[in-house]
């Protein structure tokens, strides 16, 4: 008889234990524990369901910036920025230098697609026009929502023609005259007037060859296109390739007129030293290597840099946000940020180069600052046409 009393004893101490854990078990699904609400007669735990409501607002996503040492050195700058002022969501930069080659971002986020991957992981992207047109095609980029991206009423409605409602024009640079200014007292304001100098001072202009670098590639397509509709700056159909006579009559005219008489330097950084050398007074330059130049004193004190009408060419840098990304609404909030002046401001001063929003909305100091190259720039899209004109300058000017 005690030996059943003590059977049964141990028994419904087991049926107590195991009613006890079913009630922890079910307790820790009650609403009232998961938002951090205190147990009845108990205080409120201490770090943890709030410090777990915390952490679940948390928010990154993947920044891909391509190009040269300076763009990411901006974005080092920016992001932080960013971040202090937004402390729940964190922007992850991965970098690639423009010259490590490999699988370019672009590729990868087609293979994502392709692989009907819900995330590419890449949640913006930081690249060229051509980069911006071939994820057009692919249908890689969501469209940017002017309702989350209040700012973009600060842009230019211009600058956003060749971006299908896609990429976001954040900064841009163009190409300008540098020149001289104790040697050339009064610059040439207009195309015709630039030609006109180029004649009356036999050697002493400059233009790199347009196959290796831009300024010299801006020069020469100018010169072609300006005697073409306007339409033909943004077109790729070949039947404009029968109305470039006019233009390359020209280049091989002021040929002779040109540094050592027909002498084209290789690369942007050629004609940037044959001014510095004194060795020519006048050259076309991208805006923001020659504000740099001039900064760090590798151009003389005199130098000065101007537009002409109609202008040289020029274009944007472009942010992009691909449809895979799963942070489009935290990404959104950044574009916000970038086109606000403050970042703006950072994004001019650091790189030389043109604001995303229009310079009325920028700081009147910087206005000032870069009034001499603040006329603006023509966008040419040409396509594979632009190697057309290299092949074609190569033969008729170069080589005459």
């Amino acid at each position: 008889m005690v030996r059943m009393k003590k059977q049964l004893s141990m028994a419904l101490a087991s049926v107590m234990v195991l009613s006890a854990l079913a009630g922890c078990g079910s307790g820790g699904d009650k609403p009232a524990a998961s938002s951090g609400a205190a147990p009845s007669g108990g205080a409120a735990p201490s770090g943890g369901a709030a410090a777990s409501g915390d952490k679940a607002k948390q928010e990154e996503f993947q920044f891909y910036v391509t190009g040269s040492l300076n763009v990411k050195e901006l974005w080092e700058v920016l992001i932080p920025m960013f971040e202090k002022n937004n402390p729940n969501i964190k922007v992850k930069m991965v970098y690639i230098d423009s010259g490590s080659g490999g699988q370019s971002t672009v590729d990868r986020l087609i293979a994502a697609k392709k692989a009907n991957q819900k995330s590419g992981n890449i949640d913006l992207y930081d690249s060229s026009l051509a980069d911006l047109q071939r994820g057009i095609k692919e249908d890689l980029w969501a469209p940017m929502d002017k309702s989350k991206v209040a700012n973009m009423s600060k842009m230019d409605e211009n600058n956003l023609k060749n971006s299908a409602g896609t990429g976001l024009p954040y900064r841009a640079s163009a190409v300008v005259l540098a020149y001289n200014s104790a040697k050339v007292a009064s610059p040439p304001k207009t195309a015709d007037e630039l030609y006109e100098w180029i004649r009356k001072n036999p050697g002493r202009f400059a233009y790199n060859d347009p196959a290796t670098g831009g300024a010299g590639d801006s020069f020469v397509q100018t010169a072609i296109y300006n005697f073409l509709p306007p339409e033909a700056n943004v077109s790729q159909d070949p039947k404009y390739m029968k109305e470039w006579d006019k233009g390359f009559a020209l280049l091989k005219d002021l040929g002779k007129s040109m540094y050592q008489k027909g002498v084209y330097p290789k690369k942007n950084q050629g004609t940037l030293d044959l001014l510095a050398n004194g060795e020519v007074d006048m050259i076309p330059a991208w805006s923001d290597q020659g504000l740099e130049s001039i900064a760090k004193k590798l151009l003389p004190e005199t130098t000065k840099l101007t537009q002409i009408n109609p202008s040289f060419t020029g274009g944007p840098t472009y942010l992009m946000v691909p449809k895979l990304s799963e942070h489009v609404d935290a990404v959104y909030k950044f574009l916000d940020f970038v086109l606000t002046p403050e970042a703006q401001t950072v994004v001019v001063t650091k790189m030389n180069g043109y604001p995303g929003i229009k310079w009325a909305e920028m700081p009147a100091d910087l206005r000032d600052k870069f009034k001499d190259v603040a006329a603006g720039y023509r966008t040419f899209n040409l396509g594979d046409l632009g190697k057309e004109i290299q092949k074609r300058w190569q033969q008729e000017v170069a080589g005459q």
